[in-house]
């Protein structure tokens, strides 16, 4: 089983800087969001409110449709409010411009999809470097160091120079994570990381994902897996746009 263990950058980690007036990390109030297709309007979100603190491990589940992954979009800024505030540490995401996002993004926040979303061209430390490329915080000398760290941690050194069309898809999911810990975001967003992983490797992510909270991350992971979301710290039941039930635990993952 690996684990991760991280050396956080002073500008950028699950600290102070990162909290905001109201004393959480992520702050959302009130938000909508008003799809507009040719069948009519869709709300998605029914004005949702919710605060996740530093270092917290909250799972988010609901059906299909309940708006598990457009929260997701909200706070991870790939998708903006119809209205609403959505602020992540000192920073409105909601008002952020186009061209603001992606830098925002690349320093704050970790993204993991279902379908790992790596550039096919690229190798597995291509894929891992590429945030660095954008995010500008390591020194490009410095960069394939830090990106074969984090293949080495994630137990996928050995396959840095394969391209993804030759791995499968838990290595494609480990390395998806290396990636996402390329500039060392305070928070993971994680939209069913699982979803088409084998039984064995789901709980080697789900464990990997336990050992970066415990080091400060803050994890954020849509699931339909009911028994990994009971492992969370806490878990958000949508329906319809809204919160319904949430329930936080005291035992450790």
């Amino acid at each position: 089983m690996f684990g991760v263990n991280l050396k956080r950058n002073k500008s950028n980690g699950a600290n102070g800087q990162y909290i905001d007036h109201n004393g959480f990390l992520v702050d959302l109030q009130q938000v909508v969001k008003i799809f507009h297709t040719t069948a009519g309007d869709f709300t998605a979100l029914k004005g949702l409110d919710l605060q996740v603190g530093v270092g917290e491990f909250v799972s988010i589940v609901g059906k299909s449709g309940s708006g598990k992954s457009t929260l997701i979009n909200m706070i991870t800024g790939i998708d903006s409010p119809t209205s609403g505030e959505v602020m992540v540490g000192n920073t409105a995401v909601h008002r952020l411009k186009h061209g603001q996002i992606a830098v925002w993004r690349g320093r704050t926040v970790g993204v993991i999809f279902q379908f790992f979303q790596l550039l096919p061209t690229l190798t597995a430390v291509e894929n891992v470097m590429l945030p660095m490329d954008y995010g500008q915080i390591y020194p490009s000398a410095e960069r394939p160091e830090r990106a074969m760290h984090l293949l080495e941690q994630v137990e996928m050194a050995d396959y840095a120079h394969h391209l993804p069309s030759t791995l499968s898809g838990g290595q494609l999911q480990s390395i998806a994570i290396a990636r996402a810990l390329a500039n060392d975001p305070p928070i993971l967003a994680a939209d069913e990381p699982t979803g088409n992983l084998d039984s064995k490797t789901t709980e080697m992510v789900f464990r990997l994902f336990a050992s970066l909270v415990e080091q400060g991350k803050t994890m954020l992971m849509v699931t339909h897996d009911n028994d990994l979301a009971k492992r969370a710290k806490r878990t958000i039941v949508l329906a319809d746009g809204k919160i319904v039930d949430e329930i936080n635990r005291t035992q450790e993952v």
